[in-house]
């Protein structure tokens, strides 16, 4: 069942870099008492999400905190060291937490994993960005295939 408006944040563990190297972030961690942003893409240095939406965010961020938000977060389906080097790479800086969802179990447990293996990508999580208050989702934004309109920074802003 695909997460709605309305509902609570699944239970999960991303895995995040930390100064010691990889450690994991719980989902209570991350939403509990919190107003996050919550942004998937399909890929790191992937052309869209690298060229666009991550730096969207991050050209946003001052916007986006002064409506409130404690944390956005970026999650892919991608191992730690490459959300890691991804988030170096566009000098995220702690302005955006960069999550990995490594073999794709949180993208599952909100319903939005997608299939692109017709691409080489194998499983993959769909490009959407969600708005979760203490940990109860109060947007959610599902890109359709090949499109980049509601899960953008201006988007996301407009919704909160």
């Amino acid at each position: 069942m695909t997460i709605q408006a309305g509902d609570k944040m699944p239970s999960g563990v991303f895995a995040v870099m930390t100064e010691s190297g990889p450690g994991a972030m719980s989902a209570d961690e991350l939403f509990t008492g919190k107003k996050v942003v919550l942004v998937s893409v399909p890929g790191a240095f992937t052309p869209t999400c690298s060229a666009s939406h991550l730096p969207g965010f991050l050209e946003n961020a001052a916007a986006i905190a002064a409506k409130g938000v404690d944390s956005v977060a970026f999650v892919s389906v991608n191992d730690v060291f490459v959300m890691h080097a991804w988030g170096k790479d566009q000098n995220v800086d702690g302005k955006i937490t960069m999550l990995a969802d490594g073999n794709g179990d949180y993208a599952r447990a909100l319903g939005l994993e997608m299939d692109g293996t017709a691409f080489g990508m194998g499983m993959r999580s769909k490009r959407f960005a969600i708005i979760a208050d203490d940990g109860v989702a109060t947007h959610v934004a599902v890109e359709a295939p090949g499109q980049f309109e509601v899960s953008k920074a201006e988007s996301v802003l407009e919704n909160l």
